[in-house]
């Protein structure tokens, strides 16, 4: 997996968990989380197809892509309850098939986040789709909020550096306060800076987005690839729907039953458990593991050793960055997404407990957006607030702290950091649209189901009850018994055969189909 796609099917799942938590004041003015339910769509655009320009800071920056690729914009009503108002101007990619003779048409990512940007995203990992490229052009697009569709900037780069230094596991008035304090001068500074867009930038807008995206690309149904958060967009686009949609995968799948609360526990149980399949991994190799420790249980202590020991006192990051608990926490989070990642996390590890903070730094700043330069993209910003703007739930400062023990108890390595994270939309100024997405889609053909029994952020469990959820005859589950987040792009021939037969020939894999790695 690269380094892009790491950012965007990774770093973007456990952003707002792990540290993105918001607050404002009592006094601010609530506003209503806006879908436009039942308005009409906006007449089919032609969309412009150009050489793409080098991605902006909020997009991640970095270089343009190779001249093979096109970028173009979508517009799109800011709010489908006024299609003719103002608009947005939706950022679009695409690598045109090769073969065109058999070209089947677009098929259409969304990497997940919610806040990654398929347009640095799909460059990133073209190579992961060579198969589908010879018959599909691949598009992208940049999802309301998001990179360089009308982007929700909230803190500048000093500031962003300044709030990922706070603790992200308080302990005592003190640290609690100045956590809390943290939190409401990140959602003021969204305020400041975007609140004309909040209270539109929640998926369900984001889906009929892709309608219009959809009807522009000049297709009869919607192909689509949906990747972690990508996921709950293709449900309730399937729901919004169902007679658009084409040949469909969902791959790492959000569970569309659970609430806010109960997402957050199924990832500290998700995270510990790729944590202790990761130590037993140490074990097993005995001497040729650098880590300290002859049972899963020693390696984890130590790895909770070392977190209260950077608690009391930061070591050596980068530059005049130190290694805190929280990022040493977000390092280790991020190498757990890939298996591929493994190395780095024992190196990064051994390195912490040596008191050199660099790798696990490094990988941290993976997760939240950081490049090399000191500049931050916009995938915290969008997080927060598309996840904001779809949630109802907001849980105070009393509240939170009562559940802290049962996060703990399901990871004493990461618990307090999720649970912390439930705070997320204190207080925050849009309404949330629901509780738990509706994802039924009756009518719809066959959509694949894809869950991994080694995820970390989306447990595999997922994937069983958003096939439930689809309804009888749409989803059809399939289980990849691996590691890391997702399972297409960790290259197992079993998956990768299922899902090309699927979107390429339309050849749907029997139910319950099983990939166990060699």
């Amino acid at each position: 997996m690269t380094g892009k796609a790491l950012r965007a099917t990774a770093a973007a799942a456990l952003t707002a968990a792990l540290l993105s938590t918001t607050g404002c004041s009592d006094s601010a003015e609530k506003t209503k989380s806006t879908g436009g339910t039942g308005s009409p769509q906006p007449s089919p655009q032609k969309l412009d197809w150009k050489s793409c320009p080098p991605p902006t800071p909020a997009q991640g920056s970095g270089e343009a892509p190779s001249k093979e690729w096109q970028c173009a914009t979508l517009k799109v009503p800011r709010d489908y309850a006024d299609p003719g108002g103002e608009q947005l101007e939706i950022a679009l990619i695409r690598l045109p098939a090769k073969d065109k003779s058999k070209r089947l048409g677009s098929l259409v990512f969304n990497f997940g986040g919610p806040g990654a940007s398929g347009i640095t995203t799909l460059p990133g990992s073209e190579k992961e789709y060579t198969a589908l490229n010879e018959r599909y052009d691949l598009v992208s697009f940049d999802p309301r909020g998001v990179g360089g569709s009308a982007p929700v900037i909230c803190e500048n780069n000093r500031q962003l550096d300044r709030y990922y230094a706070t603790d992200g596991s308080p302990t005592g008035p003190a640290e609690e306060k100045e956590y809390t304090d943290a939190l409401q001068g990140y959602v003021k500074a969204c305020e400041k800076n975007s609140a004309a867009v909040l209270p539109y930038v929640g998926t369900l807008n984001a889906a009929r987005d892709m309608d219009v995206l959809r009807q522009a690309l000049g297709d009869e149904k919607l192909n689509y690839f949906g990747i972690s958060y990508g996921t709950q967009l293709g449900g309730v686009y399937a729901h919004l729907f169902p007679d658009k949609v084409g040949r469909a995968v969902f791959d790492a799948v959000v569970d569309p039953t659970q609430t806010s609360e109960q997402s957050a526990l199924g990832q500290a149980k998700g995270f510990q458990l790729a944590l202790d399949n990761f130590a037993q991994d140490c074990v097993d190799r005995g001497d040729a593991c650098q880590l300290q420790g002859s049972t899963v249980k020693e390696i984890e202590d130590n790895i909770i050793k070392l977190q209260q020991e950077l608690d009391k006192e930061p070591i050596a990051g980068i530059g005049d960055r130190k290694l805190t608990q929280t990022a040493a926490t977000n390092g280790i989070a991020t190498a757990l997404y890939s298996q591929e990642l493994w190395p780095l996390l024992e190196q990064g590890l051994d390195e912490a407990e040596g008191g050199q903070g660099q790798l696990l730094l490094a990988l941290s700043d993976l997760l939240t957006g950081r490049d090399q330069e000191g500049n931050y993209n916009n995938l915290l910003a969008a997080n927060i607030a598309v996840n904001c703007a779809d949630s109802k739930d907001r849980f105070d400062l009393e509240q939170t702290k009562a559940k802290l023990p049962q996060f703990k108890a399901a990871s004493p390595v990461f618990g307090e950091f999720l649970g912390w994270g439930l705070m997320s939309c204190s207080d925050w100024p849009v309404d949330g649209a629901w509780t738990t997405p509706d994802v039924s889609a009756p009518g719809a053909p066959p959509i694949l189901v894809i869950g991994n029994t080694g995820d970390p952020a989306t447990p595999y469990e997922g994937a069983q009850n958003m096939v439930k959820r689809l309804g009888p005859g749409v989803g059809v589950e399939m289980t990849y018994k691996g590691e890391g987040h997702g399972a297409y792009n960790s290259g197992d021939p079993c998956v990768q055969k299922s899902v090309n037969g699927f979107l390429l020939d339309g050849k749907v894999p029997a139910d319950k189909t099983v990939c166990t790695p060699a």
